[in-house]
């Protein structure tokens, strides 16, 4: 009967959901994990809070098989509450990096203002990225049923191909870092775009500091997939 019961409760919430969110400005003002069971399994926003939208361009493929789409109904309500508070203690640790909640996953972006950073041409970790990535190792630690995505940038200055290896080095320098504190290497994916996808006007100086960014992705994996999905009912 308990159980009878929850699944008839997530049925309801789920429909009244999608009913209070159907107009464009209602999903825009939701929260994320009410945003995840009315959006079902589009996907897609989190490429672009990474890339923009020029998918493809350098790195090791497509970033969309890596990150798939949306996990809709309850399933997605409970995920979604999981990633909020993952967010939430990611914001707390380290205040000066942008942490967005996009889709299923959190988007984590560094740039020279915002905690892990590189000396002009370098590509290793100095000692103040170090005291950042330790306290995002402790919140990986602290929620292990997630994949992490690292995708490095440059700004414009300097020849197109030296700049995409820049970018490879700075990612992957990231990506080494976090898996030699323990952390599974099989969590992680590696991408890089060099140049190819400034956020920022790369005419000034703000905005070419902006751009020598690294994005870290923080996604569901397929465990917490499955658990949410059980404890909804949906399985």
């Amino acid at each position: 009967m308990k159980s009878i019961f929850n699944k008839l409760s997530i049925s309801v919430l789920t429909l009244a959901l999608v009913v209070s969110f159907t107009s464009c400005s209602s999903v825009k003002n939701a929260n994320n994990k009410q945003k995840g069971a009315v959006i079902g399994a589009t996907g897609g926003a989190i490429l672009g809070a990474i890339i923009g939208n020029n998918v493809g361009k350098g790195g090791n493929g497509e970033l969309g098989a890596v990150i798939g789409g949306v996990v809709g109904g309850g399933a997605g309500v409970l995920i979604g509450n999981k990633m909020d508070k993952q967010a939430q203690k990611i914001e707390e640790e380290i205040p000066g990096a942008v942490v967005d909640r996009v889709d299923d996953g959190i988007v984590v972006t560094f740039d020279e203002n915002s905690g892990v950073y590189f000396d002009t041409a370098k590509y290793n970790i100095n000692s103040a990225s170090q005291q950042t990535l330790n306290k995002l190792v402790a919140v990986f630690k602290e929620y292990p049923d997630t994949n992490i995505l690292v995708v490095g940038h440059t700004d414009s200055v300097g020849s197109e191909e030296n700049n995409m290896i820049l970018s490879k080095n700075r990612a992957y320098a990231v990506t080494n870092y976090l898996t030699n504190q323990g952390l599974s290497s099989g969590r992680f994916t590696t991408n890089w775009f060099g140049e190819s996808q400034p956020t920022n006007d790369n005419s000034t100086a703000e905005g070419r500091a902006k751009n020598r960014r690294v994005n870290v992705a923080i996604l569901p994996n397929q465990k917490m997939i499955d658990d949410a999905k059980m404890e909804s009912g949906e399985n």
